[in-house]
């Protein structure tokens, strides 16, 4: 066994924190829990003999981050002021995905909690489907994101595995509640959104993106011809299924720029696309961004979603 800090006379010792000046800490971290479909679906289905292992899961992983410090030797005891536990379901990979966020306010971080929180859960799922599934595998055990403290914000640039996607088109009009017109190339401001557009600004909605094969579908659905921009999107994006893109996900276009997902829809008002094309799909399926990161970006970009 080793030891990341030892003294002088070869000892193991706990670091001190006691110079250190309090601030807000948050952890998130992950583990995906691999298993057969049948498994999957009984454990969705709440079907699992041993109880509701989602329910037991969530509760082992708040009680692992409590007991952190009891199971790692060097970990500072730590008064945690939240710990959440989240579930993602993938069926086609057959995979349930744990997410713990993990927070303090204090003089060290809470990677370690949030860590042996998603662990916990994991081991907690297979405990309670061993009967029926023994080779279960846990994987991708790994901090996601951290904030607090001298390092500040930091996070891992997990991609989702949604497939790899590229940009159709981009679209903008300088004016709201309009049809918007495609450009070749568009700037994306950090902060603001696209350069032109009317709903560039400091808010949650700044770039707006849609599904190309959505727009494919709803083309041929009503025997119509509907182009880019007609549904008043900015950005058509295909290749990815967006429909399971989360709210808090990040889609990195090309090397540079990265939008933040903070809305998945919005309220469905009489506009100037319902009343031309009798449809619309951003109050339904629209993913709503706010710029993280800017830069220029052109149709044919790579797509990815990041977490």
């Amino acid at each position: 066994m080793s030891f990341t800090h030892i003294n002088q006379q070869g000892h193991a010792h706990m670091v001190d924190v006691s110079t250190k000046v309090d601030s807000n800490r948050i952890a998130r971290a992950q583990a995906v829990v691999h298993m057969l479909p049948e498994t999957l679906k009984a454990i969705r289905a709440g079907v699992v003999k041993k109880g509701d292992v989602l329910a037991v899961a969530q509760v082992a992983g708040v009680m692992g981050a409590k007991q952190t410090a009891a199971l790692i030797p060097m970990c500072h005891p730590l008064m945690l002021t939240g710990v959440d536990i989240d579930f993602e379901f993938n069926e086609h990979k057959s995979t349930l995905t744990i997410y713990s966020v993990v927070k303090t306010t204090g003089k060290t971080g809470v990677e370690m909690e949030a860590i042996t929180a998603v662990t916990t859960a994991a081991l907690t799922v297979y405990d309670m489907c061993k009967a029926v599934d023994r080779w279960m595998e846990i994987s991708s055990i790994q901090l996601l994101e951290k904030e607090g403290g001298k390092s500040g914000h930091l996070q891992r640039e997990v991609i989702r595995p949604l497939g790899r996607g590229r940009l159709h088109s981009i679209c903008i009009n300088p004016d709201r509640g309009q049809i918007k017109l495609e450009v070749p190339e568009a700037q994306v401001v950090t902060g603001f959104g696209l350069q032109n557009d009317g709903h560039a600004g400091d808010w949650g909605r700044q770039v707006s993106c849609l599904s190309w094969e959505s727009v494919q579908r709803i083309s041929q659905e009503k025997g119509i011809d509907i182009g880019p921009g007609q549904f008043a999107e900015n950005l058509l994006i295909e290749g990815i299924d967006l429909s399971r893109v989360a709210v808090g996900d990040r889609l990195r276009i090309g090397p540079h720029t990265i939008l933040k997902v903070t809305q998945i829809g919005k309220e469905d008002n009489s506009s100037l696309v319902t009343n031309t094309l009798g449809v619309s799909l951003l109050p339904y399926e629209g993913l709503f961004c706010q710029v993280i990161k800017g830069g220029l970006i052109r149709p044919g970009d790579a797509v990815e979603v990041l977490l």
